[in-house]
């Protein structure tokens, strides 16, 4: 399907094939991303690297040569491999819209999009919240991923247009352009290990559709997508983080404290990693149409995303350890050995000593939660 693109959409959308040149030069200008290329590949002359891009024609060679290629690299050195399943249930020729659970800033879509070419899908365009765009090389890169932005904290007439426009671009891209698109189900990642889908995005995806609330939304094709992490690398920076809020309610994270959560999650240990994606989400939304009041039936769609979120979401003996563990029991104990409780606490360990001047009972209760959460969302389940 030939690509279009609405006038109206130029504020948000990724840069297309056409582009790219013209977007390299400005790079190669920018120092801080000639430093950046240092960081990343150390083995390689940023200069080499540079010309390299100068002969990339395409948006899908340069996620594949270059976004795809460093990723890769990053989950051999800091997994113990990344599982896939369900995507058998999916058609490669058809239009998604993801909604997953959110870990990790950048990998969660950046494996999600190796993952679906890998299986021989085109990769998705990418939501991502404009308080990351800390440089405006930030912005380039990730508009040269099929990223486009979504706008945080405006004033509240101009959220209202910034959110129609968002949902019209969701649904143009989706419709028209026939182009899968990842989204969190919340904005920003969910600190706390419980996933929830927000009534507000779910009210933003809306506004878009001139049907009824059941067919805007399966005209959409949600797909909801389990994001599992062994070990979260950012648990100990997300602990800090609940604990400064704690102490004081008005704390707000910095642009540095944004790129350390970045950083820290691309280097970090991850121990293994697993995607499992759900059905469409299509018949299920009849459901809905028993319900008279909207905000009834977007609390409903919302509950339809976490229960296959939650069922799907794969349980590692570090989720079955820390549930025990902030519970006060062994009802687990048969899902993980000795052997590994003491590597958890040992990890645990290191990432409270990550944190020296926080209070120690209350970063390890957090981290305990938030690795217990996913236990208890699946067992609302099964009770």
């Amino acid at each position: 399907m030939e690509e279009k693109n609405h006038p109206d959409f130029e504020s948000i959308r990724p840069y297309e094939d056409h582009e790219i040149q013209t977007v390299f030069n400005r790079l190669r200008n920018e120092a801080s991303f000639v430093r950046l290329i240092g960081y990343l590949y150390p083995d390689t002359n940023p200069q080499e690297f540079l010309d390299r891009l100068s002969h990339i024609t395409t948006i899908r060679q340069f996620q594949e040569e270059v976004i795809s290629a460093y990723v890769l690299k990053v989950l051999d050195r800091t997994t113990n491999g990344v599982s896939v399943e369900g995507l058998d249930k999916l058609n490669s020729d058809k239009a998604y819209l993801f909604i997953s659970n959110h870990r990790d800033i950048v990998l969660d879509p950046a494996i999600l999009n190796i993952l679906l070419y890998q299986n021989g899908s085109n990769t998705t365009e990418i939501a991502i919240g404009d308080n990351l765009l800390i440089y405006p090389w930030i912005t380039e890169l990730v508009k040269l991923n099929r990223t486009f932005i979504v706008k945080r904290n405006l004033p509240v007439k101009q959220m209202m247009e910034s959110s129609r426009l968002l949902s019209q671009y969701i649904r143009y891209t989706l419709t028209v352009n026939g182009h899968s698109i990842w989204i969190a189900q919340r904005e920003g990642r969910s600190k706390d290990g419980n996933d929830r889908t927000q009534v507000s995005l779910l009210k933003m995806l809306n506004i878009s559709g001139e049907r009824s609330v059941v067919e805007n939304f399966k005209e959409l094709n949600i797909v909801p997508v389990s994001i599992s992490y062994e070990f979260d690398p950012c648990d100990y920076l997300k602990a800090k983080e609940f604990q400064l809020k704690r102490d004081n309610p008005d704390y707000q994270k910095t642009k540095e404290d944004d790129l350390m959560h970045m950083s820290t999650g691309l280097r970090g240990r991850k121990g293994r990693v697993h995607f499992a994606f759900g059905t469409p989400l299509q018949t299920e939304l009849n459901v809905i149409d028993a319900l008279t009041v909207k905000n009834d039936q977007f609390s409903t769609l919302a509950e339809l995303i976490d229960r296959q979120v939650h069922q799907n979401y794969k349980l590692w003996p570090s989720n079955y350890i820390a549930w025990d563990i902030y519970n006060s029991s062994t009802e687990y104990a048969s899902c993980y050995t000795p052997e590994e409780k003491a590597q958890f606490l040992e990890y645990i360990e290191d990432h409270i000593n990550r944190t020296p001047d926080m209070d120690r009972d209350f970063i390890f209760s957090s981290l305990m939660e938030m690795y217990a959460n996913p236990v208890e969302n699946k067992r609302s389940y099964n009770n």
